[in-house]
């Protein structure tokens, strides 16, 4: 009689056990896919000019349109809102120079 509970709550157990790690796994899958989707939008984007302290004129030889980012006429890769090429933000990098 003692063995057949034992048993039983053996098979309980492996049956508990299976199907929460059915459920982890189900939930880790939505989580994956979400994040990705996350990314996918964060990618997209852009700061705000007021948060990366933007300027319409440059900082000394800082300028918008010597910025890795910068995507002329007008715009940046990663600052929202119309940019002056004359402008400069916290984010400034100088583009590499070719040679």
């Amino acid at each position: 009689m003692a063995d057949e509970s034992n048993d039983r709550s053996a098979r309980l157990s492996r049956r508990s056990l299976l199907r929460n790690v059915t459920l982890a796994a189900g939930g880790a899958a939505v989580f994956a896919t979400a994040a990705t989707a996350n990314r996918a939008d964060a990618a997209d984007t852009k700061v705000a000019q007021k948060a990366v302290a933007y300027q319409d004129t440059p900082k000394g030889p800082q300028r918008c349109d010597n910025c890795t980012y910068f995507e002329p006429p007008s715009s940046c890769k990663v600052v929202a809102g119309t940019i002056s090429p004359a402008g400069w933000c916290q984010l400034y990098a100088k583009k590499p120079t070719a040679g």
